[in-house]
């Protein structure tokens, strides 16, 4: 590394290891355990990277922070923190942090970072995520400055401490269960356990008693509530309202439109009521567009952490990344990423690297529809295959074989409707199944019917 590193710290053994470990590794550094020696250093204009405390003897690190980047705009400051708390980053993140490491620190992850800093620092780019790995460094950090994204973490202050139940919404990959378990991780309940329930086991009588034994006060998460049958759905119901001194919190997540799941029968009402004492829902990715740099850095650092390569996009290539539609959210993104790290030639991954990647869904192939001779079976495998790919390392949620059924009968039926007239009796004859059957799903899938032209 080559830079002028400022440490603010009123701890003197961090600031000797700091000192130490910069200068060996070919940095300059100055160290202090005052905020007003280091403000007073930012404004004469020294220091690439600033190493800052946040409870310092004469005021608090974070505080300090807008008017270094009034003074200094660019400069990275990496925030170190005793106080280990999901509040800290929130408080980074909104202050602009370049970083956020809770103590005690990993010095070899915190030299890395700051050659990062130092690197950033030399191509004027802008300050990198906040990651906030305190508890859970395999889980999806909060990572994001955009207002959906600084909207998500004010929410989550606002419900860790409390009892309310919580209901996580979002599209698949978005990181619905991540959120909650970072929810129970960060709050007063964190040295409880945290236990996910499947429907299976609550379908048995003695299901639900043994579910809240397991959990012991601490929380229980319920995924994709939708898909769970109405009847483990009302056990639900009687396990919230038990009377136990020891009651653990709930949470669910959920994909799916839920009022129109309870308009169709897939959640019974008085479970969504209890549920929803607090709704979260978290952002799709294209709905925060100028993450898309920062995660693909937090990833990058991950690959590496883990043993990969160390690898960076070039420009073009994060602006293919950038314009991607991402339909699997983050949890694609991560796959993608490292994909990439693992098939690169060279440090630098390029644009058509992205590409081969992405494949077709990358401007390369812009149409999804079935290729010239390939028979349907094989293009239905090809979707159902992404399908899978899109939950990287993880099996999609419970219930897969309903929901596929579903996505492929609703155009099956919409289009023969269309290629018929609209005429039930015709389009019945056509898919070879009885009136009364066709009058069902077109209800139970919603379907609008309206006299529309023939197609043949």
């Amino acid at each position: 590394m080559d830079g002028t590193i400022l440490v603010a710290d009123d701890d003197r053994t961090i600031r000797t290891v700091l000192t130490q470990a910069l200068t060996r590794a070919g940095c300059k550094v100055h160290a202090t355990s005052s905020l007003t020696t280091l403000m007073r250093w930012v404004g004469e204009g020294k220091g690439d990277v600033v190493i800052s405390d946040v409870m310092m003897p004469d005021g608090n690190g974070l505080e300090m922070l807008p008017k270094i980047s009034q003074d200094r705009p660019g400069l990275p400051v990496i925030v170190i923190s005793a106080q280990n708390t999901i509040m800290t980053a929130i408080q980074a993140a909104e202050a602009e942090a370049y970083d956020y490491l809770p103590k005690p620190f990993d010095l070899p992850d915190l030299m890395k970072r700051t050659a990062r800093a130092l690197e950033a620092r030399r191509r004027s780019a802008a300050p990198a995520a906040i990651t906030d790995e305190t508890e859970r460094p395999d889980e999806l950090p909060l990572v994001g400055r955009t207002p959906s994204m600084q909207a998500l973490y004010r929410l989550i202050a606002r419900v860790l401490n409390t009892d309310l139940p919580v209901l996580v919404t979002g599209e698949s990959g978005t990181g619905k269960s991540l959120i909650a378990r970072s929810i129970h991780d960060f709050s007063d309940r964190r040295t409880l356990p945290f236990v996910t329930a499947a429907a299976a086991e609550l379908q048995d009588i003695e299901g639900p008693s043994q579910v809240l034994a397991r959990a012991k006060g601490g929380t229980i998460l319920i995924d994709e509530i939708t898909d769970i049958p109405g009847e483990v759905q009302a056990r639900i119901v009687r396990m919230m309202d038990g009377n136990a001194d020891n009651l653990p919190r709930f949470m669910a997540t959920s994909q799916a439109d839920l009022n129109r799941a309870m308009e169709e029968g897939r959640l019974r009402q008085d479970l969504y009521y209890r549920l929803s004492g607090a709704a979260i829902h978290v952002p799709a990715l294209r709905d925060r567009v100028d993450d898309i740099p920062l995660l693909v850095e937090h990833f990058l650092l991950r690959a590496e952490r883990e043993g990969m390569p160390l690898r960076k996009l070039s420009a073009e290539a994060m602006e293919m990344v950038r314009s991607n539609p991402w339909p699997g959210n983050v949890r694609q993104l991560e796959n993608a990423i490292r994909r990439l790290v693992l098939t690169a030639r060279t440090d630098e991954i390029t644009k058509p690297e992205v590409a081969a990647v992405l494949g077709s869904q990358t401007e390369s192939e812009p149409a999804q529809g079935v290729d010239d001779g390939e028979k349907l079976s094989a293009s239905i495998g090809r979707h159902l295959r992404r399908y899978f790919d899109l939950h990287g390392n993880m099996l999609p949620a419970p219930g897969l074989y309903a929901r596929i059924l579903k996505e492929m009968e609703m155009p099956l039926i919409e289009i023969a409707l269309e290629a018929t007239g609209g005429n039930q009796a015709k389009c019945a004859d056509l898919l070879g199944i009885n009136r009364n059957t066709l009058r069902k799903k077109i209800t139970d899938l919603d379907i609008r019917v309206t006299r529309r032209r023939k197609l043949m």
